[in-house]
């Protein structure tokens, strides 16, 4: 999409400096996701942008602050008082037409557009924010300040590092990068917390300053990066010790030692108990990398799980849905459904739900329709999909979330009670004949309706191809046979390091029958019993490497070695 060119105006617009905290999206405030819902423009590095954006309107446009200033495209065009960002529905990126971002926070605010400013942490302790607030303040753009979880006190409670205790030690706040020979020089000579705002190639040099500044040096010492994210790690070491502890762990030198990190110095930090409170790094799937071969509507509250649990679920889509080749079986069935010839109908699937909707709108129908009819659902995201549509189910299964346990709980036909004998049942074009012949049996006619086709879907991107094969991921989680056979066809065989959980035998059946080992499979076929099936198995697999006196690891770190058995969970 074309860069959108926004005029400038002789209108102030209104300039919100936001906190978006160290960078979990989840620790943004209620007040910062209410600005961000009303943005015209966001402005704010790359980083922080990924963490704010998902709750911005669709169409806010999206200004970078950290382009490359030797991007010609960054650069002002000279005499134009105008402002070119890039529409956020574009998968282009976004570039500045200027680098000073007090300058660039104005130009969006004009014609009276709302800008948030997002920063990393809070605004108050930004180096830059308050320059940018005096800067709009003379120049007459209205502003307000929504505070963030600074980073100097989220990251240490994500690494399970309290900065006090019972007795109330002083705590201290120092950035490395400026702080003078009399900051450290004080810090030095107090016995309270210290938290050292640095990089991970300079925070040899903190540690040296606190040293020669009076620190002993066996203080213990925290130091952690990638701070609230799935990518955090944490080194314990104290100040004399700390050199030696990073180029064991081999992240010094490196090309990425520019990184921001934080540091917590002091007897009372709590740096010797981090191994009882470090409740994130010990999540069950911390930092695993896990493929979930479901489309984004159907993965969401999978992956809000998977995150719950510390991995990071990436969704790829197995199979696509398209209309029936012949829809005037679907449109009678509709039609149907007004003029009163069901009793029942029943959804088995999301999709199923989806395309009786979008009939319903291409006829100018409401929920209304189902007025007199029973529905029943199979599974807790095709009764939400209901829900969502305006309609409660009459029948969900009161055990197993399948054809089989809605036909259990499904009464049969009574001529006495039951003034129509049919059934409409949307389906897909591949679906199993279990339900249709359990209804007949129970006395029921069925109009069994082909209400979509599944077809193998497109292949992922070639970087996720690889990481399939490669064994770039830790785990996949297998919902049907189905996914099983179409992610092999569409990217390959995951690799042998890869973690194979499967949602039953049927689908451990289909997986091994394609060379894979199955590692995990869930005690019942629900997608989110497999997802906690799959997190005892990391669980497990930590304790076993701890008691073993091993370093943990994820996955796609071991090396291809020897299979390992089925764990039933």
């Amino acid at each position: 999409m074309s860069p959108t060119t926004l005029p400038a105006g002789p209108e102030h617009g209104h300039v919100t400096f936001l906190g978006a905290g160290p960078g979990d999206p989840g620790l943004l405030t209620l007040r910062a996701v209410e600005a961000l819902a009303h943005a015209d423009v966001l402005v704010a590095e790359h980083e922080v942008l990924d963490v704010v954006r998902q709750h911005a309107r669709q169409g806010v446009a999206e200004v970078h602050t950290d382009a490359d200033p030797s991007d010609p495209a960054a650069l002002p065009v000279p005499g134009t008082p105008q402002l070119t960002v890039v529409d956020g529905t574009s998968a282009t990126p976004a570039v500045p037409a200027v680098r000073d971002a007090a300058h660039l926070v104005m130009e969006a605010a004009r014609g009276g557009r709302r800008v948030v400013r997002a920063v990393c942490g809070d605004p108050g302790l930004d180096a830059y924010a308050a320059g940018e607030m005096l800067a709009c303040a003379a120049a007459g753009v209205p502003f307000e300040v929504v505070p963030g979880i600074a980073t100097a006190v989220g990251v240490p409670a994500y690494a399970g590092v309290p900065l006090r205790d019972a007795q109330g030690a002083d705590v201290r706040f120092v950035d490395a990068r400026t702080a003078s020979d009399r900051c450290w020089t004080e810090v030095g000579a107090s016995d309270g917390t210290v938290v050292v705002s640095t990089t991970l190639d300079s925070v040899t040099a903190a540690a040296g300053e606190l040293v020669s500044a009076g620190r002993k040096p066996d203080t213990p010492l925290t130091v952690t990066v990638a701070g609230t994210t799935t990518r955090q790690r944490t080194w314990t070491a104290t100040l004399g010790t700390i050199a030696q502890t990073l180029k064991q762990a081999k992240v010094l030198p490196s090309p990425d030692g520019g990184r921001p990190v934080i540091a917590v110095v002091g007897e009372r930090s709590a740096a010797a108990q981090r191994d009882r409170l470090s409740w994130f790094e010990n999540k069950p799937l911390f930092g695993w990398k896990v493929l979930v071969p479901r489309t984004k509507e159907q993965a969401a509250s999978l992956s809000d799980q998977l995150r719950s649990y510390g991995a990071v679920p990436h969704e790829v889509p197995t199979i696509a849905v398209e209309p029936p080749r012949t829809p005037q079986q679907m449109e009678r069935a509709v039609k149907g459904l007004v003029t009163g010839r069901y009793e029942w109908i029943a959804f088995t699937s999301v999709n199923a739900v989806k395309a009786v909707r979008e009939k319903f709108e291409e006829y100018g129908l409401d929920a209304r329709a189902f007025a007199g009819i029973k529905v029943a659902a199979v599974g807790e995201q095709t009764a939400k999909a209901l829900v969502a549509f305006g309609v409660k189910p009459d029948l969900v299964p009161s055990g197993e979330q399948s054809a089989a346990g809605l036909l259990e709980d499904w009464p049969p036909y009574d001529p006495v009670f039951d003034p129509i004998d049919r059934v409409f049942l949307p389906r897909a074009d591949i679906a199993t004949e279990t339900l249709v012949a359990g209804l007949i049996e129970l006395g029921w006619e069925v109009d069994d309706v082909t209400a979509y086709r599944t077809v193998r879907a497109s292949p992922p991107p070639a970087e996720t191809r690889e990481a399939i094969k490669g064994g770039g991921f830790d785990a996949v989680l297998f919902t049907s046979s189905s996914t099983v056979r179409n992610l092999v066809g569409i990217a390959g065989k995951p690799h042998n390091v890869t973690v194979i959980a499967c949602i039953g035998p049927a689908t451990a059946k289909t997986a091994e029958e394609h060379g894979l080992r199955v590692d995990v499979m869930a005690p019942e076929p629900s997608v989110h019993k497999l997802a906690e099936a799959l997190a005892d198995f990391g669980t497990k697999r930590r304790l076993a490497a701890i008691e073993a006196g091993d370093p943990v690891t994820r996955p796609s770190e071991r090396r291809p070695g020897g299979r390992r058995r089925r764990t039933t969970t």
